[in-house]
């Protein structure tokens, strides 16, 4: 099968683009197809990939978790089922599934286990399925599960333009809320404004605080009551001077390299809860949690509450492109890699 690989630690992207200098990942056109590993294994030929800033740090060697090399680098995919092991029960061969995985869906196939798919509806496009779990997966634990965000309640996003900022919106507005984004550049402030988010802030040509401030006087509002940070920095720190008595900060990552202080002492004085979330532990401590999630984000995709906004789709070759485009945030909306190499290997093992 094709499948990228990782070599070595470093920055996948080489300059200029392209070249083959660059030895961090390769494509390989004749690696092993994975073979089922134990009776409830199931062997998806990936349909999508989606393309999430971990994986990049992955491969950068600065992620929390550091697996051994060569790897196969890939989260959230989505696919047809190809093979089954003989006690499984819940999926057959040809079934339409999407799930994520620590490592290895930037290949043709992949092996889970039953208990880790979920069934894809049959009105739902399989590659925006590909880029549901970690994304959307991320912002509903975060949101609906930890914050437990009310329609009473001013959310603010900040890199609102990204994968996880506008499945933030989507489900903001999904929970009634009133939500403001924070974007930079004059064309991601069009787009959101289009998806009727009620204040957009641009951090290229507006002060943040100046601009949600006014906006919050207009609607005889006295402040932020839960904050999704996937950026850091001075966004972040800007951001702590908006929010109300009782206020939540959702800590989600660290686009901007830039890991902020949260002081202590005004956490203390303004009662403010600070949730730091890392969604892939939820497999591992809080699964039926996680499993909810995602089935109840299908339920909405089918229904039509949220739509999966895929900026560009790339064919693996294109790997180092993408990953130029990711760390640039030249996207609006998710990057996809799509794998459509008919070839089946189907058969029940």
């Amino acid at each position: 099968m094709e499948a990228l690989v990782c070599n070595k630690l470093g920055d996948p992207i080489p300059i200029p683009i392209p070249s083959e200098a660059n030895t961090v990942i390769e494509i390989q056109k004749n690696h092993p197809i994975p073979q089922l590993n134990s009776p409830t294994a199931v062997r998806v030929r990936v349909k999508a990939t989606s393309l999430n800033y971990a994986n990049y740090l992955q491969i950068l060697g600065k992620y929390q978790e550091k697996p051994p090399l060569p790897f196969i680098p890939g989260s959230d995919y989505s696919g047809v089922i190809d093979a089954v092991g003989p006690l499984v029960s819940s999926f057959k061969i040809g079934d339409r599934v999407c799930s994520f995985a620590s490592l290895g869906s930037f290949a043709q196939f992949i092996i889970a286990d039953q208990s880790h798919l979920f069934p894809v509806p049959d009105d739902c496009d399989l590659v925006a399925a590909a880029a549901l779990p970690v994304a959307f997966g991320t912002s509903h634990v975060a949101l609906v599960h930890r914050a437990r965000l009310s329609s009473s309640q001013v959310l603010l996003v900040l890199g609102a333009a990204g994968g996880v900022g506008l499945s933030a919106l989507q489900i903001g507005k999904a929970c009634g809320a009133i939500v403001i984004a924070v974007v930079r550049g004059a064309q991601k402030v069009e787009f959101l404004k289009s998806l009727a988010v009620d204040h957009v802030v641009d951090s290229n040509k507006e002060n943040l605080i100046l601009s949600v401030k006014d906006f919050l006087k207009s609607r005889n509002l006295k402040g932020v009551d839960v904050l999704y940070d996937p950026v850091g920095g001075k966004l972040a720190k800007d951001s702590l001077k908006l929010l109300n008595w009782g206020a939540q900060i959702l800590v989600i990552g660290f686009a901007s390299g830039d890991i902020p202080v949260i002081p202590s002492n005004i956490a203390l004085v303004k009662n403010w809860t600070i949730h730091g979330l890392y969604w892939g532990s939820y497999r591992i401590h809080r699964p039926v949690v996680l499993e909810d999630s995602i089935r109840e984000l299908l339920s909405w995709m089918e229904k039509g509450l949220i739509t999966i906004h895929i900026s560009h789709t790339y064919s693996l070759a294109e790997a180092r492109v993408a990953f130029s485009d990711l760390r640039d945030r030249k996207a609006i909306g998710k990057l996809m890699i799509a794998l459509d190499d008919q070839r089946s290997v189907t058969s029940r093992l």
